[in-house]
């Protein structure tokens, strides 16, 4: 294979045929200088010695590789009973292990259970904004844990596409798969010691050890006659919580040989424990260990034999009969995540046949392998659906059974700015995306416009969609107190139900970031862009009277923006602290005189004036104060003045937020005529100007996120809105 590369083109001669291939700018290869930096031995050596001092962990190894008698395992469950935990109480115990914490939303408490930061993972998998419908869901294994009846039920998750339903499916077995490793989630099982069998050609006296296909808990080796006597020394002197259960019985195949050991034995049951070989069972999904998944096929493709076993055809010659344990693989989905956890990808998309087969694996923990009697289970069934998918189960009055035993738990959309904007900050930020720019804000307009199309418009008519998710975000409004921001949420049904997916915001702040517009830098208006042309084309929005609302709630987050970045340039106009240190003591002055009716005297003529009501009223109009209410307003700031010196402290206008913004806008007033931003938009800039604009635009970059490039934008922007004369802030 030859290489001829030119520019982004790769050109392969591949037996004769000429292949051309698209590069990402691959440089030549040139094999010399490749041969020239091969890497050492010496580097090798290190690597090797990184190995063994740093990342070998033998002990670890040893552990999670133990190995011993039944006898052992006895004393081990005496010690330690959660060994002989369910899978529901593992599952429950592994989301506590990594701890929890409390919050209260709208007088409400929240637990947030911080397994789901998937921090050992690097947050791959976190999820932002869900606590609550987590926390329903915790309950419900909380519930099963303490077996009070949801253990015999199939978990349903319900929720639109791209509400995360796959990554808290994804996250517990991941997460189950780590907890196996650890001390505090071991768990074990067992294996047969036999001697050869008959047409194995193995050599004569060869033991041979056969796991148990179905990774049975060891103490299913007791017989049930005997539980109750054995329990009752097992749970000696220990509190209810911590006592041992046993429920379930041996599958097939380690029935099969349990009889004929039994039977060789003269029905010596401590002989027949010396046959059993006790090991520490690790849960893998790649592996088939504990972790299932079954996702739906087409009709002609899809066999219930996946979910509960098959017959192994070639080993019917050698046993004699299909329905000997032996001839038997019992692989199926539902038999190799016993003691762990089975997802069901798109349950509701599955054929009835197998919708059968969920009824009794959920209440009766029990499958029925072909040709063979039930046989037990114990495994989280897991499944998730959307909102399509779940009406059809609704409307069908044949699947009343297995919605009886369903527990559907809603995983909305965030309807959260703050928690949704953490989504796209995860993927798209500086360690991440290098070469380009993203200008504040641009995450967080893309993120409102998803939050907004997710909500109901209120009932109330004094209350914007725009005021609504500012409330959700925490925000305080007058009027609106946290009873109003729950009755809101009472009474919007549906709401995260509906709207835009986080996938289709990732697709265009993408396609943002490979376009050519830019120069480097993005902005939000090249991704609100993004936003609405791709709705003429959007897979899941067909209904032209919902793309007209949506393209609506694009113009309200513009007009937002708009106002976000006035606010931002008319602070770094006005960030002079001098210079607004003399306005507020020039204030001050005068509504001390106002209130105290005295005069106040020029600095310049030395003479004693009235107080100066345009100055004042110029000041206090920034922030709506009426005429009749300015009296109320200045007296106020005298009495909080009076009550700080009282406590020998000293008045400062940043410790009163309306005052501050109120000599904020006054300043921008005062000095946006004498920056002139309308000439911005004009070719010609004088020197002055110009160094006024650059003080504006280091501001920005230092105190705003800003990029030199998107304060130049920035402020381009601004300035034609005010050469349009739009000077609202």
């Amino acid at each position: 294979m030859t290489n001829g590369h030119t520019g982004d083109i790769l050109k392969y001669d591949w037996f004769g045929l000429s292949v051309v291939v698209f590069s990402a700018n691959l440089p030549p290869f040139d094999k010399k200088e490749f041969m020239k930096e091969m890497p050492t031995k010496t580097t090798g050596e290190e690597i090797l010695s990184v190995v063994r001092e740093e990342l070998l962990d033998l002990k670890s190894y040893q552990d999670q590789h133990w190995e011993g008698t039944f006898e052992d395992y006895l004393a081990l469950v005496k010690k330690y009973p959660r060994v002989a935990r369910t899978s529901f109480q593992r599952v429950y115990d592994m989301i506590l292990s990594k701890g929890t914490s409390e919050y209260f939303e709208h007088k409400k408490k929240i637990i947030h259970y911080r397994f789901f930061e998937d921090l050992d993972h690097n947050t791959r998998d976190a999820l932002f904004g869900l606590d609550l419908p987590l926390m329903k869901m915790v309950n419900i294994f909380k519930s099963a844990a303490h077996k009070y009846g949801t253990e015999k039920r199939v978990l349903l998750l319900h929720g639109p596409v791209g509400s995360a339903k796959s990554t808290i499916a994804r996250i517990l077995k991941r997460g189950l798969e780590d907890y196996s490793r650890t001390p505090e989630g071991a768990l074990y099982t067992f294996s047969w010691i036999l001697e050869k069998e008959d047409g194995r050609r193995l050599p004569e006296g060869t033991m041979e050890e056969i796991p148990c296909p179905m990774h049975e808990e060891p103490l299913h080796l007791i017989p049930l006659e005997w539980r109750s006597r054995i329990l009752e020394i097992l749970n000696r002197d220990k509190p209810v919580e911590q006592c041992v259960e046993m429920e379930g019985e041996l599958c097939p195949a380690c029935r099969q040989y349990f009889r004929e050991l039994n039977r060789q034995h003269g029905g010596d049951w401590t002989k027949i424990l010396k046959n059993i070989k006790v090991r520490r069972l690790i849960l893998s999904e790649k592996d088939r260990v504990g972790i299932g998944t079954f996702q739906p096929k087409d009709e002609k493709n899809q066999d219930s034999t996946e979910l509960t076993g098959d017959i192994n055809y070639r080993k019917i010659a050698e046993y004699g009969s299909d329905s000997d344990p032996r001839a038997f693989n019992f692989d199926g989905e539902f038999n190799i995540s016993k003691r762990g956890l089975v997802e069901f990808i798109e349950v509701l998309k599955l054929d009835v046949a197998f919708l059968y087969d969920l009824l009794g694996a959920s209440q009766e923990h029990k499958i029925k392998p072909k040709k063979f009697s039930q046989t037990d289970i114990d495994e989280v069934i897991l499944g998730h659906t959307n909102e399509p998918e779940y009406r059809k189960l609704q409307n069908n009055e044949f699947m009343e059974a297995l919605r009886d035993r369903t527990v559907k738990i809603d995983i909305p959309y965030i309807t959260k700015l703050s928690e949704e904007v953490r989504i796209y900050e995860k993927d798209y930020n500086p360690k991440r995306i290098r070469g380009k720019h993203i200008a504040p804000h641009t995450i967080e307009m893309a993120a409102m416009w998803a939050v907004l199309t997710r909500l109901e418009e209120a009932k109330r008519a004094d209350l914007t969609i725009l005021q609504k998710l500012k409330l959700y975000n925490g925000k305080t409004l007058p009027g609106f107190t946290e009873d109003n921001v729950k009755e809101l949420r009472k009474e919007a049904l549906r709401e995260g139900m509906d709207g835009i997916s986080p996938r289709y915001i990732q697709d265009k702040i993408s396609n943002a970031l490979v376009s050519d517009k830019g120069e480097g830098c993005i902005n939000p208006f090249m991704v609100l862009n993004e936003l609405e042309s791709g709705l003429k084309h959007h897979s899941l929005v067909t209904n032209e009277d919902l793309k007209k609302r949506y393209r609506e709630l694009l113009a309200v987050v513009k007009q937002e923006y708009e106002d976000i970045t006035k606010n931002e340039v008319q602070r770094a106009i006005s960030a002079d602290e001098e210079a607004i240190s003399r306005v507020c003591g020039n204030y001050i002055d005068n509504i001390k005189a106002y209130t105290q009716k005295e005069t106040v005297r020029n600095k310049y003529t030395g003479q004693d004036e009235e107080p100066d009501e345009r100055l004042m009223r110029s000041i206090e109009e920034k922030i709506d104060i009426p005429d009749n209410r300015k009296d109320d307003f200045r007296r106020e700031i005298m009495n909080y003045i009076g009550a700080l010196a009282v406590e020998g402290k000293k008045f400062n206008y940043r410790t009163n937020e309306r005052l501050h913004k109120a000599l904020e806008l006054k300043l921008f007033e005062d000095q946006k005529d004498s920056i002139k931003l309308t000439s911005l938009v004009s070719s010609v800039v004088d020197k002055d100007t110009q160094e006024k604009i650059e003080v504006v635009k280091a501001r920005l970059v230092k105190d705003y996120g800003y990029c030199d490039m998107c304060a130049t934008d920035i402020l381009n922007y601004i300035a034609s809105i005010f050469a349009r004369g739009d000077t609202k802030s």
